[in-house]
C-alpha cells in the first residue's frame, strides 16, 4: 500500500492536534500504524476512540522523557516492523539572517537566553513526518500566525530533521 498518497492529510491531522493544545509544547513523537492492523488487533479500542480507517495509517503518541536531548533520543529509538512512519513535532526559534552575528558564542545558555530575548525572534512549531519507505512531509505554522489555514506543508523543508527521523528505522 502507497502510504504517502494520504500523508499530508495525516501530517495536517497531527498538527491540529498538537495545535489545539497551544504553544510552549516538549517535542511529541506519533508512530504511524496501519489502520486495518490496528483495527483488527484492537477493534473495542478502535472503535471507542472512533478508529474508522478512513487513513491507511493512524497516528499514535508515544511517551518521552522530557529529560532526554532530542538527538538523545532519536539515537536510541529503533521500531517494529509494523511501525511504518513516524512524526516528531516540536517547537524551535527562528532568528533573521544577520541575527547570528549578534548571539553570544561563549556558552550554550548564553546563546538560548539571547535568541530568547531577541526582538526579531519567531517562533515556530515543526512537524516531520517520515515513512519507513523515505518519503518525508513537514509542516510549519508561525506563532504569528497561528492559525490552522496559515499551516505550510511540503517535502523536504526541515531536512535534517527528516534525515534523524528517518535513521530510526534503519536496520
Amino acid at each position: 500500500m502507497d502510504f504517502a498518497l494520504n500523508l499530508e492529510a495525516l501530517v495536517r491531522e497531527v498538527e491540529e492536534h498538537v495545535g489545539n493544545a497551544g504553544w510552549d509544547q516538549p517535542a511529541r513523537l506519533f508512530a504511524l500504524i496501519p489502520t486495518a492492523a490496528l483495527i483488527a488487533a484492537n477493534p473495542q479500542t478502535a472503535k471507542e476512540l472512533g478508529i474508522t480507517g478512513d487513513l491507511p495509517l493512524t497516528s499514535v503518541e508515544q511517551e518521552l522523557d522530557s529529560q532526554i536531548n532530542l538527538e538523545d533520543l532519536l539515537g536510541t529509538i529503533a521500531w517494529p516492523q509494523e511501525v511504518e512512519g513516524a512524526i516528531l513535532v516540536l517547537e524551535r526559534i527562528v532568528l533573521p539572517p544577520g541575527a547570528e552575528s549578534e548571539l553570544p558564542t561563549d556558552t550554550d545558555s548564553e546563546l538560548i537566553d539571547a535568541a530568547v530575548s531577541h526582538p526579531q525572534r519567531r517562533d515556530v512549531r515543526i512537524v516531520s513526518a517520515v515513512l519507513r519507505s523515505g518519503q518525508n512531509l513537514n509542516a510549519l505554522r508561525h506563532r504569528t500566525h497561528d492559525e490552522i489555514t496559515a499551516v505550510a506543508v511540503a517535502p523536504n523543508l526541515v531536512s535534517r530533521l527528516n534525515d534523524a527521523l528517518l535513521a530510526t528505522f534503519a536496520e
